[in-house]
């Protein structure tokens, strides 16, 4: 049976390779999205993507991946350093869970240096571009074949 990976990217993401491209490369979310879908595909993985720029939407699809997910990658964006309701929602799924940032998060504001999330996570990413989703999905594939 194939195991689904959601992909939930949140606030601002919709605007990859418009929004700072100096910060987050010129790639678009549907670029990230196709890679990831494709790479999923060779790993054994469905892939189901979700964007929001809302935090209630990001818990819900968390919601729904407790009952059909083996694994989330998230990128929560600004939502990870204020969410305490995606952190709740992230420890009542059981799956796996990688924490990905295109940028590196602990060379910028210092705000940005905490992330709620990763206290969840099973693994983090920070700073290797788009190429983090595609990391993120190779290490699920192995954590899930174990």
């Amino acid at each position: 049976m194939t195991k689904t990976v959601f992909l939930l990217n949140g606030p601002n993401l919709n605007l990859l390779g418009k929004r700072q491209p100096e910060i987050y490369g010129r790639e678009t979310l549907a670029d990230v999205e196709a890679a990831a879908a494709a790479l999923a595909g060779e790993l054994g993985l469905a892939l189901s993507a979700h964007q929001s720029n809302h935090e209630g939407a990001l818990v819900d699809f968390i919601h729904r991946a407790r009952e059909e997910a083996a694994a989330i990658v998230i990128n929560p964006g600004a939502y990870s350093h204020t969410s305490v309701a995606i952190l709740d929602a992230l420890n009542a799924f059981e799956g796996v869970v990688m924490e990905v940032h295109i940028s590196n998060i602990h060379r910028r504001e210092s705000f940005r240096h905490h992330s709620f999330v990763s206290a969840r996570a099973d693994g983090v990413i920070a700073g290797c571009g788009t190429a983090g989703y595609l990391l993120a999905l190779r290490r699920i594939a192995t954590l899930l074949s174990g």
